[in-house]
């Protein structure tokens, strides 16, 4: 995917320092983009999942709800599908003129952390988590942390969509803009739940292990088959018998390899979305089990906001098609720096520093597309 012209590329990065709501998103195995915009008032928020049923819309739902990450709904006054039609859209806006003349807001730069320091942080993290574990209270626990990083004044958030779409093909690829989530890039490989009329589908996707020389490895540890399993049997309890199954296999995602599992199933009445996202989100591929214990004690114990990391983005439809994704790989920006999230399961079994190597190697999907020059290993 190439960048549009320097016009339209200047627009919708000042899009992303306005008071309007956007999403540029792009689907796996794609080549085109599509384009939400809500053209006037503030964005939908809603205090609880199931008040998506029977809403359409670009959905962007945090990990836990709050006044602060509220679920929000980006109304679509505008869409638009491909570069052609998107810069079509965006030149005819009204506001078009005065975007160009947006100017980041001056804000006060988080401390720099060193790297060692994170890794004091993540390992005391581990140690409240493994403990519970070892004691059997938990099957699993998902372990996150964040990174903040400073960037230049000039970086363009369209320009690090445009390389996260080149860099990895296999998954949904989005930039969403509103003033009360602010701007977020990302790039996740796991479906929440997608589909039309009757027929939809989800996956339990858990499992991590690096590319090997653009060769995926195929030896699954006990371990990372458990992680996986434990998500599956949580899908197959709430869909419940009348499915397909395609899976466990190893599926690629950028330089990092996962188990797999789709789950194909119908819904007679799609009017009840909600109540369905109600009870996948969060899924224990980025929470735990039991579910609501482990939910709980990962607020209570985790050691900082994960935010919209985690929770669940994509476009909603259900009277037409529907593309909602797990929010992994992602970072949020703002004026002078952006924050990086990534986490792993935590099995009783789990290593401290094979987990932190793994949570390192998910961050480095953005880390990629942040600084050009990065290697991605």
């Amino acid at each position: 995917m190439n960048l549009p012209n320097r016009h339209i590329q200047n627009l919708l990065d000042c899009l992303t320092r306005s008071r309007l709501s956007f999403a540029l998103y792009r689907l796996p195995w794609t080549d085109e983009c599509y384009f939400v915009l809500q053209q006037s008032g503030d964005v939908e928020q809603l205090a609880d999942i199931r008040e998506l049923n029977k809403k359409k819309g670009f959905v962007m739902a945090p990990f836990l709800q709050s006044d602060h990450h509220p679920l929000i709904v980006i109304r679509p006054d505008i869409t638009a599908y491909d570069w052609d039609e998107i810069s079509e859209a965006i030149s005819s806006l009204e506001c078009a003129d005065a975007l160009l003349t947006c100017k980041n807001q001056t804000e006060k730069l988080s401390p720099f952390v060193s790297e060692e320091t994170d890794k004091e942080r993540y390992t005391q993290a581990f140690e409240r988590f493994i403990t519970p574990l070892q004691k059997k209270h938990f099957q699993k626990l998902v372990l996150s942390r964040s990174s903040t990083k400073h960037i230049n004044d000039d970086f363009s958030p369209l320009a690090a969509f445009v390389r996260a779409c080149n860099n990895y093909p296999r998954m949904m690829i989005y930039l969403c803009h509103t003033p009360v989530s602010g701007t977020w890039v990302g790039s996740t490989p796991e479906i929440l739940l997608s589909g039309h009329g009757k027929e939809w589908h989800t996956v339990a996707l858990a499992g991590t292990m690096p590319m090997q020389n653009e060769v995926m490895p195929m030896d699954w540890d006990k371990k990372n088959q458990d992680e996986q399993g434990y998500v599956a049997d949580y899908i197959r309890r709430i869909i419940g018998n009348k499915m397909n199954e395609k899976g466990p296999y190893t599926a690629r995602a950028g330089q990092l390899v996962h188990l797999k599992t789709d789950f194909y199933f119908l819904l007679k009445n799609t009017d009840n979305i909600g109540n369905l996202l109600q009870e996948l989100h969060p899924t224990p591929a980025v929470c735990g089990l039991p579910k609501e214990d482990a939910f709980r004690f990962i607020l209570e114990n985790e050691g900082y906001d994960r935010s919209y990391y985690s929770g669940f983005i994509g476009w909603l439809d259900t009277e037409g098609h529907t593309d909602l994704y797990v929010n992994l790989r992602c970072m949020e920006i703002k004026p002078g720096e952006t924050t990086l999230y990534a986490g792993g399961g935590i099995l009783a079994s789990s290593e401290i520093e094979s987990e932190w190597t793994e949570t390192g190697d998910k961050m480095n999907t953005m880390k990629s597309i942040l600084y050009p020059e990065f290697i991605n290993r």
